[in-house]
C-alpha cells in the first residue's frame, strides 16, 4: 500500500514508521526539509508526498494543525485519487470535518475523521516510535454511521498501528468529550506549574507532582489552534473547574474542615464512578 503522510511530528512520524516497519511504502511532506531528510535516513519515509504521488496514494493520514490539514486538502485535493481513504488525525474534530466532509464529495475520495488516543510529552519526529498506537483507542468520526464496510476499510488501513480499540462518534461529540480529556489537562497543568512555589519543587515532589505537571510541557501553538478551536467546549469545562475550585476556596477561608472532608470524599466517589 502507498501511504501518504502530511507532517512527521509524533504522530506523524510514528505512523510513517509503523506503516514503514509492515513494508508499505510511504511518501511524506514536512515543512522541515531536514527533518524529511531524516526520516528518510532512518527508513520511515521513502519519498516526498507531492504532485507525482499524491495520486499514487490509497491512504493519505493528515498530522499537522487542524487549519494546515485543512488548507492542505484544499489545495490538493484534486490529485487525491477516488479510490483514497483521507483521514486526519487532529486533536478537534468540528473544524476539521465540517471543511473536509465537502471537499470528499467534490472530489471524490472517502474522507473519515480520525483521533488516535496516543501521545507523549515529548514532540518531533524525534520522539516518534513505531509502536506509539500499539493497544491504544482510536476515535473515528465518519460521514455517515451505518456504514459498516467503510468503517471495517479503516480498521484494516490502520492495521499496521495495533490500535486496540476503535470508537465512533459525531464531531461535536468528540469535541465536547475531549475538551475534558484532553485539552483541559494540558491548560490546568500548564496553569498549575506557574506557582511560585514551583520553584522549590526539587525534594519535595513525588508521583502526584509527576503526574500534574507532566503536559505542562506541551507545543503553545498547537494546543492554542486545539483549544481555540474548541473554544465553548472549552470555556464550559474551565467554569465547571473554577466553580468548583471556588468551593474549595470558601471551606479553606471558613476554616470549614467538615466542608473541606464532604468536597474531598465527593471528589473520591466521583473518581470510583467514573472510571469503575
Amino acid at each position: 500500500m502507498n501511504v501518504g503522510i502530511l507532517g512527521l511530528g509524533l504522530i506523524g512520524g510514528s505512523m510513517a514508521r509503523a506503516f514503514s516497519k509492515a513494508g508499505h511504502t510511504v511518501y511524506a511532506v514536512e515543512q522541515d526539509e531536514s527533518i524529511s531528510a531524516f526520516a528518510q535516513l532512518a527508513g520511515a519515509v521513502h519519498g516526498v508526498l507531492d504532485a507525482d504521488t499524491i495520486p499514487a496514494c490509497e491512504l493519505i493520514l493528515l498530522a499537522i494543525y487542524p487549519g494546515g490539514c485543512i488548507r492542505w486538502l484544499e489545495a490538493n485535493g484534486a490529485s487525491v485519487s477516488p479510490d483514497a481513504l483521507v483521514m486526519d488525525l487532529c486533536g478537534v474534530k468540528e473544524e476539521v470535518c465540517s471543511h473536509c466532509f465537502p471537499l470528499a464529495d467534490q472530489y471524490g475520495f472517502t474522507f473519515v475523521g480520525g483521533h488516535p488516543m496516543a501521545g507523549s510529552h515529548n514532540s518531533g519526529f524525534k520522539a516518534s516510535r513505531s509502536n506509539l498506537f500499539q493497544g491504544a483507542p482510536m476515535v473515528l468520526v465518519p460521514a455517515k454511521f451505518d456504514e459498516m464496510q467503510l468503517l471495517q476499510r479503516v480498521k484494516d488501513a490502520l492495521q499496521p498501528c495495533n490500535f486496540g480499540s476503535f470508537s465512533v462518534c459525531t464531531a461535536q461529540e468528540h469535541d465536547r468529550l475531549i475538551a475534558f480529556t484532553s485539552q483541559m489537562p494540558h491548560v490546568l497543568s500548564n496553569a498549575f506549574i506557574k506557582s511560585p512555589t514551583a520553584l522549590g519543587h526539587k525534594g519535595f515532589s513525588a508521583g502526584s507532582y509527576k503526574d500534574l505537571t507532566r503536559v505542562a510541557w506541551l507545543n503553545p501553538q498547537m494546543w492554542a489552534e486545539l483549544c481555540m478551536d474548541n473554544r465553548e467546549n472549552m470555556l464550559f469545562e474551565l467554569d465547571a473547574y473554577i466553580q468548583n475550585l471556588e468551593k474549595y476556596r470558601a471551606a479553606l477561608q471558613n476554616e470549614d474542615t467538615q466542608a473541606l472532608i464532604a468536597l474531598l470524599d465527593e471528589g473520591k466517589r466521583c473518581k470510583e464512578e467514573v472510571d469503575g
